[in-house]
């Protein structure tokens, strides 16, 4: 969610023209006027995936509440690999069990007759290997053939030593390093799970606070890119004015400043603060101007409006401040 503030558009050449009109006029000190329009904060609720858009649930100018769902993206391809995840996540819990638990009974057996039948057949090699050595000392078989039944005679032998050692693992159990593997292997692949859920969830855009819905830039079934807003909305809050002070009156009117914003078509005028001004202007900078041209000079400033009956206010609407221009020292 990105809130949009203090970024005034363009002035167009029209206004220029009048402020810098009524910066140079000869107004009455009272009655020098700030102009603007009355404006809400807007909520650009941004698409957190590069997803198709799935359901819009609000249309331009509803009013929403906060937490309500506006807008959902499509969810297949996180669902898709949570499934891949989640599958993972089953089957590392399930080989921490074992390790926990210990090997079954059937193991331990299997293992068992596994170290016997390598046994046996270290036997039967032996029994030929020296079967054979009697032959090739009566020279009725060739030295070869004995080699031969050497080499079996180990290959067995490394065959026993092996499932022996399998054996002994299983009756001694699983070293703590071994659980502790497996634990961290489990706990890395639920955190992916855990983020698949929130970003999951983020493709449903939800209304951040009450508000109306101002614009809806994409239609179901296109694909905002990641950032792009999805929705846009107008805070339901009182208003605040947005003025462009003169730079003859920048120096009075600072923030703190409480005014009487005189907004067109209400005959009562709201009560106000100035919130913000800003430092630079919005203009040539004052260095390059004369001092007949500084006159042109205006600055983007916001007013609160204080009044909370002012909240059913719309936006746009033109406004005046009126505010007494600084002593020049040259009044009598």
């Amino acid at each position: 969610m990105t809130r949009r503030r203090r970024h005034a558009p363009r002035l167009t050449l029209a206004l220029v023209t009048a402020l810098a009109g009524l910066s140079g006029c000869g107004h009455d000190d009272a009655g020098l006027p700030i102009v603007g329009t009355l404006e809400r904060h807007r909520l650009a609720l941004p698409a957190y995936a590069a997803e198709p858009l799935l359901t819009l649930q609000v249309h331009e100018g509803d009013q929403v509440r906060v937490g309500q769902r506006l807008a959902t993206l499509d969810p297949a391809t996180l669902n898709a690999r949570r499934a891949g995840v989640a599958a993972q996540v089953e089957h590392l819990k399930a080989q921490l069990a074992e390790l926990t638990h210990g090997p079954r009974v059937e193991l331990l057996l299997e293992s068992r007759q596994r170290l016997a039948r390598t046994q046996a057949t270290l036997a039967n090699a032996e029994a030929e290997r020296k079967r054979v050595l009697e032959l090739v000392r009566q020279r009725l078989v060739s030295r070869s053939l004995a080699d031969e039944r050497t080499l079996a005679r180990d290959q067995a032998r490394a065959s026993v030593g092996e499932a022996s050692a399998q054996l002994q693992a299983l009756l001694k159990g699983t070293r703590a390093e071994q659980l502790d593997q497996a634990r961290a292997a489990l706990n890395a692949m639920q955190a992916q799970l855990l983020q698949i859920d929130v970003e999951r969830a983020r493709l449903d855009v939800l209304a951040p606070q009450d508000g109306v819905v101002e614009a809806l830039p994409y239609r179901v079934g296109e694909r905002p890119g990641v950032g792009a807003p999805v929705v846009i909305m107008l805070a339901d809050e009182v208003p605040f004015a947005r003025v462009y002070v003169p730079e003859s009156l920048r120096a009075a009117f600072v923030p703190g400043t409480t005014v009487q914003v005189h907004v067109d078509g209400v005959a009562k005028p709201q009560p106000g603060r100035v919130r913000y001004v800003a430092k630079e202007a919005s203009f040539t900078p004052y260095f390059a101007l004369t001092q007949k041209d500084r006159g042109n000079l205006v600055f983007i400033a916001e007013v609160d409006v204080t009044d909370p009956g002012a909240r059913h206010l719309p936006v746009g609407i033109p406004l005046e401040i009126h505010i007494a221009r600084p002593n020049d020292g040259n009044d009598k």
